[in-house]
């Protein structure tokens, strides 16, 4: 890019001297804490245990839709705006639940391309007296949570033989797709199911599942344990689902993903199911259980299946699970060629001594990638924990762990033997900002007291802008980016020699700015970071403006 005023060049391009694109994505990736707040707390909002840490943001609200809660709050100030149990919400929906029944599992998404939001559980008899149940679906009839919904209660098993257990939601362009894993009679597991409706027939007016498609009890052998369908947010379709092959409950070493793609889901008939594709992946397992200070308190982190939301952003598919590493509980992450089903990266994040668990995912199309988590040991209380990585040129490489929620004490929810905590946590990209991220996740607030907490991920890498103003040029970056040092060099070689600039930096709404006389001869400018360890000279993807006279 050149500015012709006062004669300066703003060199877009440095590869020949070791520089990268200033316009280009930067692996120096700054984050920090935005909206860090309290949801819900057992006893308090839900007596359901575990919560099932679950929510997704909008353009103006944070929904958080837990085990027996559903509350809206404003994502600007936290308030809360509106709250509610879920069996109330599904009656004001429109749906009908049976005198002793009740509902668990929740699913929740905001669809940006639409600007409608989805919702859904599965049902179930109180006094085990039936093995059947249903899918439960809503979806609102705008971008407001707090306005009507339309829902629908669809059976499970139209056979009238299996309980679907561990609900699953995902949708794409084309379709919204339900699957859960079938029990028989004697609660022994026979096989994945999935239903897919049309898209366009949920957004009518009035919204219908007439045209949706079952597609049978699957077999774990051809399509895998627990289907995840994912969710595509950018107009896209594929309709993709991907599952473990193995939960790992064995212990052993298993190394296979399943993934497969509904078709035609939008009609004008019926939803087909792909042959599925095995992916090789290293070698997965299920987690050992955390460890808590009182050693006496086990806790169930669940298996390896994918617990959380998967997504599709672009082509290609993000996803993570639990694993074993070293006797600990620890996280294995994979992005994936929608297209043609190749493993692109898979990676493994662990701790020397914290279990880490119930790990969630979200990516954004600028290549920042966030997982969300617990981790707990001997000494550390169940935490929150995030860490964000960006992929540059194929490679994604994770920051440092973050702590976004200490917890209080060694939980345990009063059962004997090993206490649930999970099913599973959240993580989504707000579509107001791509570059934020929102995770919902438990910690221990008591000794036998759940609480969820809502956290906002600010990232952004820093990059620098050049505009001049008279007889000077103004370099500025956002104060996102963390503290960084503006320098300056008459040269690029290896040789150069940088120094800090002299004119002070100034901060405004956000922007850091300092101002350079054009005067003289010419000179390149750069972001140093200033954290300790960083070390003199470039730093990768250092940004990089001459000017000239």
């Amino acid at each position: 890019m050149r500015i012709s005023k006062k004669g300066v060049v703003l060199l877009g391009s440095l590869f020949a001297a070791g520089f990268l694109d200033p316009f280009a994505s930067c692996a120096v990736l700054a984050v920090d804490i935005g909206q860090n707040f309290l949801a819900s707390t057992y006893g308090q909002d839900s007596t359901a245990t575990p919560a099932d840490a679950n929510g997704a943001v909008g353009v103006k609200y944070y929904v958080e839709f837990i085990n027996g809660r559903l509350t809206v709050f404003n994502k600007a100030n936290a308030a809360k705006v509106q709250t509610m149990t879920d069996l109330l919400f599904w009656s004001r929906a429109g749906v009908t639940i049976q005198r002793d029944w009740d509902v668990t599992d929740p699913r929740i998404i905001y669809d940006p391309t639409v600007g409608r939001w989805f919702a859904s559980e599965v049902d179930f008899d109180t006094t085990s007296t039936v093995n059947i149940n249903h899918f439960l679906l809503a979806v609102s009839s705008s971008a407001d949570p707090t306005g009507p919904w339309s829902g629908f209660s669809i059976a499970s098993d139209p056979g009238g033989n299996n309980f679907a257990d561990f609900p699953t939601l995902g949708l794409d362009a084309n379709g919204v797709y339900l699957s859960g894993d079938l029990f028989d009679a004697n609660n022994n597991p026979v096989g994945p199911t999935l239903l897919s409706i049309p898209k366009a027939d949920l957004l009518a007016q009035p919204p219908s599942i007439a045209r949706r498609t079952w597609l049978g009890v699957l077999s774990y052998a051809n399509h895998g344990t627990v289907l995840q369908p994912a969710v595509c947010l950018d107009g896209g379709g594929g309709g993709n689902l991907l599952a473990v092959q193995d939960l790992g409950l064995d212990f052993q070493s298993h190394f296979s993903l399943v993934l497969s793609q509904v078709e035609s889901a939008a009609g004008p008939g019926s939803a087909t199911l792909s042959a599925a594709t095995s992916i090789r992946v290293p070698a997965y397992t299920s987690p050992p259980s955390p460890s808590q200070p009182n050693s006496r308190l086990s806790i169930d982190d669940g298996d390896a299946r994918f617990s959380a939301f998967v997504y599709r952003v672009g082509d290609e598919i993000f996803a993570v699970h639990s694993t074993q590493v070293n006797n600990l509980a620890a996280i294995r992450w994979y992005r994936i060629n929608a297209l043609n089903h190749a493993l692109l990266e898979s990676g493994t994040i662990a701790d020397p001594s914290l279990d880490l668990f119930y790990p969630s995912i979200a990516a954004n199309t600028n290549g920042t990638v966030v997982i969300a988590y617990s981790g707990s040991s001997s000494s550390v209380f169940i935490s929150d924990y995030a860490v964000v990585g960006e992929t540059v040129s194929g490679v994604t490489t994770f920051g440092s762990p973050i702590l976004l929620q200490s917890g209080t004490a060694s939980y345990s929810d009063g059962s004997f033997g090993t206490s649930r905590w999970g099913d599973y946590s959240t993580t989504t990209v707000d579509p107001s900002n791509p570059s934020r991220f929102w995770t919902i996740q438990m910690f221990p607030s008591g000794p036998s007291a759940w609480s969820t907490q809502v956290t906002e991920l600010l990232t952004a890498s820093p990059r620098l802008v050049a505009s001049t103003t008279g007889a000077n040029l103004v370099l500025s970056w956002s104060s996102l980016a963390g503290p960084f040092q503006l320098n300056t060099s008459a040269g690029l070689g290896a040789d150069a020699s940088w120094s800090p600039v002299a004119q002070p930096a100034a901060t405004n709404n956000g922007v850091v700015s300092v101002s350079v006389p054009l005067t003289g001869g010419g000179g390149f400018f750069r972001l140093q970071p200033m954290a300790a360890g960083a070390g003199p000279g470039p730093v990768a993807n250092a940004l990089s403006f001459r000017t000239a006279h």
